[in-house]
């Protein structure tokens, strides 16, 4: 039986219990492959595997240099710091 380099096969009985990690592995890449009443099962990503890092919803980051702020808001902001510095 050819099992394929980046692939693991496991019992059903596995599979019950760390059903949870073993698709996640699947997502990862890794071919998961089930063995059950002598037959096998594959189970794999059906998409290309895309690591963990690229799953993560990104956030909305804020440019200090392009201010989202309005024009007075900004102005108050600045002079309250200017005051916070020369009170230094």
């Amino acid at each position: 039986m050819y099992i394929p380099i980046n692939a693991m096969d496991v019992s059903i009985t596995k599979f019950r219990r760390e059903i949870f990690d073993l698709v996640s592995q699947a997502l990862d890449g890794t071919e998961v492959w089930v063995t059950y009443k002598g037959r096998r099962f594959r189970i794999a990503a059906e998409d290309q595997p895309a690591g963990r890092l690229a799953r993560i919803t990104p956030l909305e980051v804020i440019n200090p240099e392009k201010s989202h702020l309005e024009g007075s808001l900004q102005e108050e902001m600045a002079h309250a710091w200017e005051k916070d510095w020369t009170d230094l």
